[in-house]
C-alpha cells in the first residue's frame, strides 16, 4: 500500500510528516508496482500524521524562495478550495497490478481542534508527540511529558487487537512514563 499528499501550496506554507522516515518513497516510485511500500491486513489502519502551517500564519518557519516561480503560480496549480490532494495506491491478494484511489482534502475535512477530534486521533497525535519528545525533536521541545500525555483521549482505552478481541490498557500517570524521572 503506497499513500501520496501534495498539499496545495495557495492554502499549506509548510508541512512535515511525522515517523514514517524509513518508509519515503521517491516520487516516480508511487506509480512503479515493483516498487514495494508496505503490506497492511485487512481490517488494519495505518494512520500518517502531518503538521502543517497555513499560508499566512505567524508560524511560517521558513522564507519563500528567491528564485523561480512559487509552485501555487506554476500551471496546473490546485483549485484554491483544496487543503491537498490524497492518492492511496494497493494492490488486491495475489494480484500484480495496483489501484488508485483519490480524494481532495478540503475545509469540510477539518476539525478545529484537536479536543473535537475523534478519540482514536487524538490518541494517535498523544502518541506521536510523546515519541518525538523521547527522540528529542525540536519541534515538540518546549511542551514537557505532562502536557503531551494530557491529551491522550481518557486514562484507559479499549484498543482492538489482532485477534478483534478488545484490551483495556492504562497509560499510567504522567511521571512513571517520563525518562528518567524528568519533570513534568
Amino acid at each position: 500500500m503506497k499513500f501520496q499528499v501534495e498539499f496545495n501550496p495557495q492554502q499549506i506554507a509548510e508541512y512535515r510528516l511525522i515517523g514514517y522516515e524509513t518508509r519515503a518513497l521517491k516520487r516516480e516510485d508511487f506509480n512503479n508496482d515493483k516498487v514495494d511500500a508496505g503490506d497492511i491486513g485487512s481490517r488494519h489502519r495505518v494512520t500518517a500524521i502531518y503538521e502543517i502551517t497555513s499560508k499566512g500564519s505567524p508560524a511560517v518557519l521558513n522564507d519563500n524562495l528567491r528564485y523561480g516561480a512559487a509552485p501555487a503560480e506554476q500551471a496546473g496549480a490546485q483549485p484554491s478550495g483544496e487543503l491537498a490532494y490524497l492518492k492511496i495506491r494497493y494492490k488486491q491478494p495475489d494480484s500484480d497490478a495496483s489501484k488508485l484511489i483519490t480524494t481532495p482534502v478540503t475545509q469540510a475535512n477539518v476539525v478545529p481542534a484537536l479536543e473535537q477530534a475523534r478519540q482514536d486521533i487524538r490518541f494517535s497525535v498523544a502518541v506521536a508527540a510523546f515519541g518525538q519528545k523521547l527522540r528529542g525533536t525540536d519541534a515538540v521541545s518546549a511542551y514537557p511529558y505532562g502536557s503531551i500525555l494530557d491529551r491522550r483521549p481518557a486514562r484507559r482505552a479499549r484498543i482492538p487487537m489482532a485477534t478483534g478481541r478488545n484490551s483495556s490498557t492504562s497509560f499510567g500517570s504522567p511521571k512513571a512514563l517520563a525518562p528518567n524521572n524528568q519533570q513534568l
